[in-house]
């Protein structure tokens, strides 16, 4: 079939795809091309190994039907790579293991970059390109839907391009618990000591779940202790920092707390923004302003629920046959129009707390740490989180000279007492409407 022929055939699968499924349409589509087409199978060539994973785990269902459709054939699709060759490392795990999957979007050039993850990000830049030379072990922690898995996928991807020999396993903790017992129950536990010591660099996401499991724990001692005498990278991921890992050995913690320990916060309301037009970018979405700044306003969590709110305004632009606006995004979110005042500032919200609770407006922005203080001031960062646009270190810096994380703390906080005391929260309501009122 000529050149051009495939090109027009793919340019219309594409289209197809696109409207169908457009949770995973990404902008790298425009670098796919047809291969071959005989004999009912279309081989599609992909711009690396990662995309063409991509692709076959998500999307062959789609791409198949949408071949059958525009071809009118009965079509099997194939996805290829057609940059360079898979590197050693990685093909040789992915056959030992089966789970070694990179995500194309994954790397450290998508990875948006603010105060609330700018160590763990620089430290994994870092042992990407030194592995076990530098902050070993590497142990990340936060919330779901921060951005620690993003990071070890980047990890991945840059090292295996400094080194295409190296070898990586990556896995769940709970792989690493699953398969530990398989290897009793075959007894082939030294096979599978085998496999996780004997490697370059080892990565354990959501270490937590090792809690309660006694030998398990025994045996990832065991397994860390051979990897960092050997200098070999281990890299960690948890929900909690290692001190607050209840019921986990005390000699684990310790060795968790060797290297660099750094901590992913949720992101402020600019890195939000940022957040969400690198989301938009990588999916080849052009959002007309105000769209990113309004997903920012009223998503503060995480990262993951940023990205659901881009898919359901693509999704509801698709289905309802309209150009995404900022009218269609409200409504895709079901957000009404706010029309609050646009001036308020932090001193009209620290002087409406200073006046609600009595206290002095100078020892709300003091180091003083009492009770009383200390919630006036968490509420000060909470109402300016939510009523102004200022970011969390100018919070921070006009309350005390706290930093971004101690805003972060004290807007959970706040949140949570939110949600579970409706007294405190008509509290929170009267205030904020008193401040936008004054402002």
């Amino acid at each position: 079939m000529a050149k051009q022929d495939t090109t027009e055939i793919l340019d219309e699968i594409l289209a197809r795809v696109k409207a169908i499924d457009p949770v995973n349409t990404r902008k790298w589509f425009d670098d796919l091309h047809i291969t071959a087409f005989d004999h009912g199978l279309m081989q599609i060539g992909c711009p690396e190994q990662s995309c063409a994973e991509f692709l076959q785990d998500h999307c062959l269902t789609t791409f198949t039907q949408a071949a059958q459709n525009i071809t009118g054939h009965l079509v099997s699709v194939q996805f290829m790579d057609m940059g360079d060759q898979p590197a050693a490392g990685i093909t040789a795990i992915a056959e030992k293991t089966g789970r070694f999957r990179l995500h194309p979007d994954y790397t450290f050039n998508s990875f948006v970059v603010g105060p609330c993850n700018r160590l763990a990000h620089a430290s994994c830049i870092a042992i990407s390109q030194s592995p076990g030379m530098i902050y070993n072990p590497l142990f990340l922690y936060g919330n779901v839907g921060l951005g620690k898995t993003h990071l070890l996928h980047a990890v991945c991807h840059d090292a295996c391009k400094q080194n295409p020999d190296i070898s990586i396993q990556f896995l769940s903790c709970e792989e690493f618990i699953n398969g530990f017992i398989s290897a009793i129950e075959k007894g082939n536990v030294q096979e599978f000591q085998n496999l996780y010591r004997t490697v370059d660099v080892l990565i354990i996401d959501d270490v937590q779940f090792l809690r309660e499991r006694e030998q398990s724990q025994e045996e990832f001692f065991h397994t860390f202790n051979a990897l960092y005498n050997n200098r070999r990278q281990i890299v960690l991921t948890s929900d909690s920092a290692p001190q607050d890992l209840a019921k986990l050995e005390d000699r684990l913690i310790s060795r968790f707390k060797w290297g660099l320990v750094a901590r992913l916060d949720a992101p402020s309301y600019e890195t939000r923004i940022a957040i969400i037009k690198k989301k938009a970018h990588l999916r080849g979405l052009e959002l007309p302003d105000g769209v990113a700044e309004l997903i920012a306003e009223h998503i503060k969590t995480n990262i993951r629920e940023l990205e659901g709110a881009l898919t359901i305004i693509y999704a509801t632009a698709q289905t309802t046959n309209q150009s995404i606006t900022l009218e269609l995004a409200r409504q895709a979110l079901g957000v009404q129009e706010v029309t609050l005042s646009k001036n308020v500032t932090l001193s009209d919200i620290i002087r409406m707390v200073s006046d609600h609770f009595d206290v002095r407006i100078t020892d709300l922005q003091s180091k003083k740490r009492s009770q009383s203080i200390a919630l006036p001031r968490q509420i000060c960062m909470y109402l300016a989180r939510n009523l102004t646009r200022h970011s969390l270190e100018e919070i921070g810096g006009h309350l005390g000279g706290r930093d971004h994380s101690t805003v972060v703390h004290a807007c959970s906080k706040i949140e949570h007492l939110y949600k579970s005391d409706t007294d405190f929260r008509d509290r929170i309501d009267k205030l904020s409407t008193h401040v936008m009122q004054s402002a």
